[in-house]
């Protein structure tokens, strides 16, 4: 018999058996050509920034490329879709975060994903605070002050938002924490606050809106909402994490102002499609944990106010499961609609 080649013999010994060995030969050497990370957002915004760090660490760690393609849409459930549904090799990596991997299933009953079965979860890359926010030329210093006049004055309140995001869930988790209830001790009968939601296509727009004063307030990510405090244009009013932040150090918390347990946070992590081999998420893995450990890293995240995470992904993993318990029951509790 002629001798067979080597990929011949893999060929035929997989044939006969249920566990191929050309995976296992193609991860020895993960990665050996340039590898995508789905950015389900456009350029520029947080998600975008926290993949290119990302990126640069792992180009560094592994001598091969990481890119970023931006696939913006639907509020990031476009991208993610698209990344639960990458070829599971490797080399086609996503961006998850709060919006597309938690609130998406509160909202779209039609949702193509589930986040934690259809994904392998690397690590979380960071965490963040929503900051309450007033245009400076409006009266309210506290929470108390605006609790106590949309009290007195329902309807006439209003807040912007952007639809699915963090701010958004925040401002509806402190509508339900501030509700008014017929029955206290059992909380019954409630009413949540009657603040009026306005709508805005997109980060940007909902920022000129606050600082050209046609909307009041609005819970923003720490590090949009900075720049904008540091120079004046916005008052800042309470911080959505259950500790203060310590780019906003003179700034309580919601829990501090009277509603303890309130915590509404934004995030991101790196995951990639279910059924990428182990091997290859656990090299991913520890590079990010690496990553995260340096003092190059944790000084970009920490200087626009994200607390860095515990890294890898069992942490991953179990704090999307409580996110989506959270976000899941509170859109239901809302009675909050798909747009």
């Amino acid at each position: 018999m002629a001798k067979l080649s080597f990929i011949a013999r893999a060929l035929l010994i997989c044939g006969l058996s249920s566990t191929c060995c050309i995976p296992a030969i193609s991860q020895s050497d993960y990665p050996n050509k340039t590898v995508k990370i789905i950015v389900p957002f456009p350029p520029g915004g947080t998600t975008d920034i926290m993949a290119r760090i990302s990126a640069e660490q792992l180009t560094k760690t592994f001598k091969q490329a990481f890119v970023i393609e931006n696939i913006s849409g639907g509020g990031g459930v476009i991208g993610a879709e698209r990344g639960a549904n990458a070829a599971p090799d490797g080399y086609t990596l996503v961006m998850t975060g709060v919006g597309q991997n938690a609130v998406a299933h509160g909202l779209d009953p039609n949702l193509k994903y589930d986040s934690l079965k259809d994904f392998a979860h690397i690590s979380l890359i960071d965490l963040g605070p929503n900051v309450l926010v007033v245009n400076p030329d409006r009266p309210f210093k506290t929470l108390k002050d605006i609790v106590d006049y949309a009290r007195a004055n329902p309807g006439k309140l209003d807040y912007g938002y952007t639809y699915a995001s963090s701010g958004h869930m925040a401002m509806e988790l402190l509508r339900q924490a501030t509700s008014t209830c017929a029955d206290i001790k059992k909380k019954l009968n409630c009413n949540p606050l009657p603040l009026v939601g306005i709508p805005y296509r997109g980060g940007g727009p909902l920022m000129n809106a606050i600082l050209a004063n046609e909307i009041p307030l609005e819970f923003i990510n720490q590090d949009a909402a900075l720049p904008f405090v540091q120079a004046g244009k916005l008052r800042p009013i309470a911080v959505s994490s259950l500790q203060r932040n310590p780019l906003y150090p003179n700034v309580p918390t919601v829990a501090e102002s009277g509603y303890p347990g309130f915590q509404a946070l934004s995030w991101a992590g790196i995951s990639a499609p279910k059924g990428t081999p182990k091997p290859v998420i656990d090299k991913l893995e520890a590079a990010m944990i690496q990553a995260l450990q340096t003092p190059e890293v944790r000084q970009r995240l920490e200087s626009v106010g994200f607390v860095v995470p515990t890294p890898g992904s069992a942490a991953y993993v179990s704090f999307l499961k409580s996110e989506l318990d959270q976000w899941v029951a509170l859109i239901k509790k809302s009675g909050i609609k798909p747009e």
